[in-house]
């Protein structure tokens, strides 16, 4: 049985567990590096400007994935959707350009991402 969490991470740390991962979408927050979409970042891992761009992820995977990703020091996981809980202080600054605010909750903060990648957006079929 797999699940669906947002993490805010670097490409680098992502592609560490990726493998493991049934699904991911990503939006790339580093300005320098926006205009990459993810087909493109997959094709050009190897670049190291990109491998330290931070990304905020959605990730579909099972709980083994989800423990691994939660217990790397490079990936903050958002607290669960449907929790109501605020995002950190951290990740609201991280997503401040997309219209994120101190005090969102991670509803919310996909919601908002969902306008420039309607793929973040939370759906439950």
């Amino acid at each position: 049985m797999t699940g669906k969490r947002y993490y805010l991470t670097t490409l680098a740390a992502w592609q560490r567990h990726a493998p493991h991962c049934a699904e991911t979408h990503f939006i790339v927050l580093d300005s320098a590096v926006a205009s990459f979409s993810e087909s493109s970042v997959a094709q050009t891992s190897a670049c190291a400007h990109l491998a330290d761009a931070q990304i905020l992820a959605l990730v579909t995977a099972d709980e083994a994935a989800h423990i691994a990703l939660e217990n790397d020091a490079e990936v903050e996981a958002l607290p669960h959707l449907l929790a109501r809980t605020a995002i950190s202080e951290r990740a609201a600054a991280a997503l401040a350009s997309f219209g994120v605010n101190t005090g969102d909750d991670t509803f919310t903060v996909a919601e908002k991402l969902a306008r420039v990648n309607p793929l973040l957006r939370h759906r439950v079929f």
